[in-house]
């Protein structure tokens, strides 16, 4: 009988095999600080720069004049309708997806993706088909004096539109990965299906949730596509805070559209200051589990 002996590398070997060089990871390290200083911390002090380039009284004045009062408001609209409406469609439509089995569930997942495939202007596009004066509804729709496209209504559809993947990509693989044992064993114990939802879902993805919910919310407020086709840039009525923006700019009016476009930028700091602690609490879930 021959015996067959297998020898290990040491320690240091095995590190020797299993990590590039120095020399790789400093060169891979301070070309992705260099991209980020370029495209991003560059890009974000710019702003603040020009915002505040012609002091502090024009860039309070800029971001509290009545047009921009108006898109604060419109903005903060949209996102307070979208969020939610996308919030219980993401848990709704993650819970049948990752816990039961039915016919369409494919057709469903795909209709989810469908907003990150499909162009924002070409989204913004089929609202004013639908519902625009010369569109399908859009007669009916006028002679009942109801207006959806270049009104807030139009504003709101397009936003739910390119937000609708959020919640519930963020709350799918995590159901999957959780399975239905704690469910399957509420319900056998006696616990109705809001029982089991409120007692037993909701706290194994709470995490999940206010991270997809933080991501819904950042979209909702940034978008610019869909909502520049169907709001008609009326100033003070449909205009939300990245058209308002655009509307300064091109008018050459460019320490106010820097001003607002801080309270973007603003805004896109704390969500991600906010997204990184919930990343962190997720990660921590995961690993219990």
């Amino acid at each position: 009988m021959t015996t067959i002996t297998i020898s290990y590398p040491d320690k240091a070997r095995r590190t020797a095999i299993t990590q590039e060089p120095v020399w790789v990871r400093r060169t891979l390290i301070s070309l992705a600080l260099i991209f980020l200083a370029l495209f991003l911390f560059v890009p974000l002090i710019s702003v603040f720069y020009e915002a505040l380039k012609k002091g502090v009284d024009v860039y309070f004045a800029a971001i509290t004049e009545p047009d921009a009062r108006a898109a604060i408001r419109l903005t903060l609209i949209a996102a307070a309708i979208a969020v939610p409406l996308n919030l219980i469609f993401g848990v709704a439509a993650a819970w049948a997806i990752a816990k039961f089995e039915f016919r369409g569930k494919n057709i469903l997942t795909t209709l989810i993706d469908l907003p990150f495939s499909v162009s924002p202007i070409i989204a913004g596009l089929i609202y004013v088909l639908v519902f625009g004066l010369q569109g399908w509804l859009g007669p009916w729709l006028a002679e009942h004096d109801i207006k959806i496209i270049f009104a807030v209504p139009g504003i709101v559809l397009a936003t739910v539109f390119v937000t609708v993947p959020f919640i519930a990509r963020e709350l799918i693989p995590l159901m999957q990965a959780q399975g239905t044992e704690e469910e399957e064993a509420a319900v056998i114990l006696g616990a109705s299906g809001w029982q089991t939802f409120w007692r037993i879902t909701l706290p194994n993805i709470k995490w999940g949730l206010l991270y997809g919910v933080i991501l819904c919310n950042a979209r909702a407020m940034g978008e610019f596509g869909a909502v520049s086709v169907v709001s008609g840039h009326i100033r003070g009525q449909t205009n939300t805070l990245p058209l308002h923006v655009e509307i300064l700019y091109n008018e050459y009016n460019y320490a106010a559209a820097f001003a607002v476009a801080s309270l973007l930028a603003l805004l896109a700091l704390i969500t991600l200051a906010i997204k990184t602690f919930v990343e962190s609490k997720v990660t921590q879930q995961k690993t219990k589990e």
